[in-house]
């Protein structure tokens, strides 16, 4: 199936508000959980998501995918409205630079820094993936903390 601009903003969108569903039913004590093991805490979960969103946008505007960029801001794995403030600005550029791109755009190459080489619109593809691997994880850390699941979620995704 063939996706266009137009699909893949209505993803990306679809994405942020799953994202933000969970966000809502969330307490800040809830963000110190740890599902066990080597996992990170729900919090530091959503952080992690973040900075990739940022690589995400970054990597439309340089062509070239960055690891590297952290989010260093004191409390943001342990603050809602911390990570609310942070994803509505990571949204809106993401959403800004979305805006600028035409159906040429697409075409154009992003170097994902690990040998791969990958056209614009499936940057974008891969960018909802991660997004639904997210969201993935998201259902785990709800059903261990006995949570009910945003309905959007729990239709779409488990």
């Amino acid at each position: 199936m063939a996706y266009d601009l137009k699909d893949i903003k209505s993803y990306v969108t679809g994405c942020h508000m799953m994202r933000d569903g969970a966000l809502e039913r969330l307490s800040d004590a809830d963000l110190q959980f740890v599902p066990g093991g080597d996992n990170l805490t729900l919090g530091e979960l959503f952080k992690q998501l973040g900075e990739h969103e940022h690589s995400y946008a970054q990597s439309l505007i340089t062509l070239k995918q960055d690891w590297s960029y952290r989010n260093d801001e004191p409390g943001l794995a342990t603050n809602l409205a911390q990570l609310r403030r942070w994803f509505a600005q990571l949204d809106q550029q993401m959403q800004d630079v979305i805006d600028s791109l035409d159906e040429i755009d697409l075409d154009k190459l992003i170097d994902r820094t690990n040998g791969s080489i990958r056209p614009l619109l499936s940057q974008l593809d891969i960018y909802t993936q991660v997004y639904l691997i997210f969201l993935g994880k998201i259902v785990v850390y709800f059903k261990a903390m006995h949570k009910p699941l945003p309905p959007s979620i729990a239709e779409y995704i488990g």
